[in-house]
């Protein structure tokens, strides 16, 4: 029986190397889901306090939908239909054509419309932590409302959203494990593998585990850092 050191190693008949190649897809899966979560959820929050009634009802029915259906549902949804789509798009053109969905892609635009439905929530707190006047007094030194957004509000805004964002990156961080489901070699699914091939799953298991944990650890200090930092500008001005 091949000791634990053996298969945790970088040789030939170690697995690092394949979990390691996992890292690299879950910590670059959830770097690109971010600013997509961010620059949608964003704007939902602008359409729910919009005085249109349509646009309020557009972002309500939006953060209903993605926070009411289970992640991995729509991970299958946008995985499974977009390809279903884009199938009948290329055969009005060539009958015989086919099309593969990406697995990358469809785990972060499913990721990335949680995401965004949950961070929607945390701007609209925000937005509304912030007192009229700051726009009020924007607006009478000469400030247009874009500037006022700008110069005034989205620093305000960046601090109070700052501690719901930052759960909300840790359990995004989390939830890129359901992109194994759809085939994709994250932490998981190569953990899995390897589990499944050497038959020592608590030890594969164990260790996917504590590298999620180290990944958690080092966002903490990140997000520590990044707080700080907001902290000591607002401090400055």
């Amino acid at each position: 029986m091949e000791s634990v050191w053996t298969l945790l190693s970088w040789g030939p008949d170690g697995w690092s190397k394949q979990i390691a190649y996992g890292v690299l897809i879950t910590i670059s899966l959830a770097a690109a889901t971010l600013p997509v979560g961010l620059v949608i959820g964003f704007l939902i929050a602008l359409a729910k306090q919009s005085k249109d009634p349509s646009l309020r009802l557009a972002g309500n029915v939006y953060t209903t939908i993605f926070r009411g259906l289970p992640e991995l549902l729509t991970l299958f949804l946008v995985f499974f239909g977009a390809q279903i789509a884009l199938q009948k798009l290329v055969q009005l053109f060539d009958p015989t054509g086919t099309v593969e969905v990406n697995a990358f892609v469809s785990g972060m635009i499913a990721l990335g419309v949680v995401f965004s439905s949950y961070a929607s929530e945390v701007f609209l707190s925000a937005f509304r932590a912030i007192p009229k006047g700051q726009y009020e007094g924007g607006f009478a030194v000469g400030l247009t409302s874009g500037q006022t957004m700008r110069l005034v509000v989205l620093p305000q805004l960046i601090r109070i959203a700052l501690p719901g964002l930052a759960n909300l990156w840790l359990i995004l961080l989390k939830d890129t494990a359901l992109v194994s489901a759809v085939g994709l070699p994250d932490i998981l699914r190569q953990a899995g593998v390897a589990a499944r091939v050497t038959k020592h799953a608590f030890l594969f298991f164990g260790y996917a585990a504590l590298i999620y944990l180290v990944l958690a650890i080092i966002s903490s200090f990140g997000i520590n850092a990044i707080e700080r930092a907001v902290g000591r500008r607002e401090a400055n001005r």
